[in-house]
């Protein structure tokens, strides 16, 4: 496995300040929830061991899963994927003769090797990590087989009817394995310190075809029956399955999306640029690892805006605004495929090793290809998220290397180690200059190539790297303070953006009674200056305001869904109920937690909201994700 490397001494410090995390921290995917009864759950006085994964059962040290094939049926009217996984294993230790998988929700028909049953226990599950699979190896085996079935309620699993897709005539399968639901539909080490290759045969109903973040040929026969291969080894998360009446448009020589066919030319048309995002990237920090490059448009209920998974990046279609607007999030998806699928995190504790390289390459991809003035603005708006989450977080949950034990490791997800890791790679950058970091940045895709790394490991070859060539420049208690402690250290970068100014000026001239809404040059401002225009109105306006507002701009009315989440917020705070027919439509068309969590939380403030909360969520609750069913349902009870 990883060489460890010991915590410093404050490292150490800190790390056990955080190991009382708060209870309610907001996180896109699931409201924090505090599991006291898991096996993985540490003391807080307890140092935590850097190298543990505390979110698996599996014995990865002893036994290594080194390679899945899978061969699993989709069947669409009991919602299950039925068949098995042959798992190829590695003794790391001699003499070991059991395997522990991961497990969620799933039914073990029988295990075999070599065409014989070999014995398993399938342990008492927990409400967080799922049930472990210990599976007794038969000496010499280097392979076992695992029949079993999926539960339809599986977490890393959602099931549409016709009904609920875009075309209305197929159902849809999709998968979300992210952080730890790969086990929910496969029996697997579900941790990424474990990366595996793997290969698939997957069976659907003819009409619908199957994709995995694997090799897909767009030129496949439908005939039910489609094979893949991954040959890169990935950690679990990233295994990813989705079955539609999907067709595929080419957007470049390695590029390319499958969508619904009522939606696949807009797609098209709005991502056409990912072909010079991805030659602008290979530029800059080393060559693309994976052959295509490929999007998947899901379904709206997809409670993510993207997911990295590589070869085919899954996309919310809520990003289509048709102005090419909201496309950081391919950019953002685009740059997994060197940090995160490429170089990954070793445990959850790590995720910001992941986001926050990935989040600080998004913001230099838009430079490259769209120019500073957009990269300046989309700064200042990631700031600013970055800001509102350390109000609202308690402080060990505002610290890089989070202390996840005895938590679902969904909780992790905050703007902590997406937008805080970025501004600290970014502070470097500004330290010892953007061409000695971008050297850097290449250097390390290079050492630790498909390798998974921890914190701990990341600081060491800063050691090595970045604090021997540039030790005026760079302080090594002052990265302790980073990653180590809460907020934002004093001196830190403050991204700005000129482009604001006149939103300023003019957000302050209406609010003073000093102008008109409908006497503001509102016709060159770009969707960023209408977020940041609308995200930073003081929290009460009168129901004068909001009126004017909405007839001068037809806010409620907008076909941007981050404009419309925006107006909708302002309009939920302040009952502004012109905006409530629009507000329920929102609510039950778009499952995308970003989107409906905030506005969840804000109806849940007063009786009225709650009500009009519960009728909503209970009529979306069908088609929405079960991480978006989690991350909301506390809000309506």
């Amino acid at each position: 496995m990883n060489n460890i490397f010991r915590l410093s001494t404050l490292a150490l410090v800190i790390a056990l300040a955080a190991c009382s995390p708060a209870e309610n921290a907001p996180s896109d995917v699931t409201e924090n929830k505090l599991n006291k009864d898991t096996q993985n759950q540490i003391a807080p006085t307890a140092a935590i061991d850097v190298s543990k994964d505390y979110h698996s059962y599996a014995n990865p040290d002893e036994v290594l899963v080194t390679h899945l094939n899978l061969d699993l049926s989709a069947d669409f009217t009991v919602k299950k994927l039925t068949g098995s996984v042959q798992v190829t294993v590695k003794r790391q230790k001699e003499n070991a003769d059991e395997l522990i998988l991961d497990t969620r929700d799933l039914a073990i028909l029988s295990v075999t090797s070599s065409g014989e049953d070999v014995p398993f226990d399938l342990k008492a599950a927990d409400e967080n990590l799922g049930a472990a699979l210990h599976i007794t190896l038969p000496k010499g085996a280097e392979t076992v087989t695992i029949n079993y079935e999926t539960s339809p309620a599986a977490s890393g699993a959602q099931w549409l009817t016709p009904a609920q897709t875009a075309g209305k005539k197929h159902p849809f399968l999709f998968t979300q394995a992210q952080a730890v639901h790969a086990r929910s539909f496969i029996p697997l080490q579900d941790s990424p310190q474990v990366r595996v290759t793997y290969t698939a045969t997957i069976r659907t109903p003819k009409e619908l075809l199957a994709v995995m973040s694997a090799s897909n040929d767009p030129d496949t026969e439908r005939d039910g029956v489609y094979e893949f291969n991954m040959p890169q080894p990935i950690p679990s998360y990233l295994i990813a399955l989705a079955i539609g009446d999907l067709q595929f448009k080419s957007m470049g020589e390695r590029t390319g999306v499958y969508a619904e066919p009522s939606i696949l030319d807009s797609a098209a048309a709005e991502f056409e640029d990912t072909e010079s995002m991805l030659i602008a990237t290979e530029n800059k920090y080393g060559p693309y690892s994976w052959d295509r490059y490929d999007l998947l448009i899901l379904p709206p209920s997809f409670p993510f805006g993207g997911m990295e998974n590589p070869r085919l990046s899954f996309i919310t279609p809520t990003v289509i605004a048709g102005d090419k607007s909201l496309v950081s999030l391919i950019a953002h998806e685009l740059a997994h495929s060197w940090s995160g699928n490429t170089v990954t995190n070793a445990t959850w504790r790590d995720l910001w090793l992941n986001e926050g390289f990935t989040t600080y390459l998004t913001y230099r991809i838009m430079e490259m290809i769209y120019g500073e003035d957009r990269y300046n603005m989309e700064a200042v708006l990631g700031y600013q998220d970055l800001q509102a989450d350390i109000e609202s977080l308690e402080p060990a949950d505002q610290i890089l290397a989070i202390d996840l034990r005895g938590r679902n490791p969904d909780d992790v997800f905050s703007n902590i180690p997406y937008e805080k890791g970025a501004l600290f790679l970014r502070e470097i950058e500004q330290k010892i200059g953007r061409d000695n970091f971008d050297k850097f940045l290449l250097s390390y895709f290079e050492r630790f190539s498909f390798k998974s790394i921890t914190t701990d490991e990341f600081i060491a070859y800063l050691d090595e790297t970045l604090l021997q060539q540039y030790a005026d420049k760079l302080d090594k208690s002052r990265i302790n303070a980073w990653i180590f402690e809460p907020g934002i250290p004093e001196g830190a970068p403050v991204p700005e953006s000129d482009a604001f100014v006149k939103v300023d000026n003019s957000r302050e001239q209406w609010l003073a009674g000093n102008s008109r809404a409908n006497d503001i040059e509102t016709k060159d401002w770009t969707v960023h200056q209408w977020l940041y225009f609308l995200n930073n109105m003081p929290e009460r306006l009168d129901e004068k305001q909001l009126a004017e507002l909405d007839a001068a701009f037809s806010l409620t009315k907008s076909k941007n869904n981050e404009i419309a989440h925006s107006w909708l917020m302002i309009a939920v705070t302040n009952e502004y109920k012109p905006a409530y027919e629009r507000l329920y439509s929102f609510l039950t068309s778009i499952g995308r937690n970003k989107l409906v969590k905030p506005l969840y939380r804000e109806l849940s403030k007063t009786p009225d909201g709650k009500a009009f909360a519960k009728k909503a969520f209970e009529e979306a609750k069908p088609g929405y994700h079960p991480l978006t069913v989690s991350a909301n349902e506390g809000y309506v009870e």
